[in-house]
């Protein structure tokens, strides 16, 4: 053990250097942060979606805008992308009214987009909606009293909450796992799952040339 008698007799050079040697030990490296990593939904992807309200082509008219919600969790790699509940937002594309000699009502609908914690998620495709025909009563009519069988009408056609309707994703949308969340096992897809944080935009992949 050095007395300080000790450490006076030394020379300079060797303190100096003695002392650099400490202040030059290394550091204990940082922790690294986990790292995110990032999901891709592919274009086409089905989502199953229902209107909110009652649709009927009594009320509905071509132009109209409906709210609408998705049905299922859209899931890839054991996570949640698009959680069951998320909004979105329908267009009725077509319409026409039961008319007479049986005709029954029928409307369309397209599906736009939806609303992903502020996230707009472009949709793709429609549905036809078609009320039940009365052509065998009024036919029934025209027999038995002739031209009274016009006044036969078909049914109006009706969607309602809880039908269940097929759209699909527009375009590539990139979405950002948090830091250390564990995909749900397949055999355990019963379980409540993580749900994947989408990132500010969609991620758009190259045009093939």
């Amino acid at each position: 053990m050095f007395t300080k008698s000790l450490f006076a007799a030394l020379p300079a050079s060797l303190l100096l250097a003695m002392g650099t040697a400490h202040a030059q030990e290394p550091a204990a490296p940082a922790a690294a942060a986990p790292a995110t990593r990032q999901i891709t939904l592919a274009p086409n992807t089905e989502v199953v979606v229902t209107p909110n309200d009652t649709l009927n082509t009594k009320s509905v008219k071509v132009g109209d805008k409906f709210r609408l919600a998705t049905v299922f969790d859209v899931m890839q790699d054991g996570f949640v992308l698009i959680p069951r509940g998320t909004p979105g937002e329908g267009t009725v594309s077509y319409r026409t009214g039961k008319g007479a000699f049986g005709k029954s009502g029928k409307f369309e609908v397209e599906f736009n987009s939806l609303d992903l914690a502020g996230r707009k998620i472009a949709l793709t495709g429609k549905h036809r909606q078609e009320g039940e025909g009365n052509t065998g009563a009024a036919v029934g009519a025209v027999v038995a009293v002739g031209v009274f069988g016009a006044f036969v009408t078909g049914h109006s056609a009706t969607l309602t909450n809880g039908q269940q309707l097929r759209a699909h994703t527009a375009e590539p949308l990139s979405f950002t796992v948090p830091a250390g969340a564990a995909p749900v096992p397949t055999a355990n897809l019963a379980a409540p799952a993580p749900v994947a944080a989408p990132v500010a935009a969609p991620v758009a992949t190259p045009a093939a040339h």
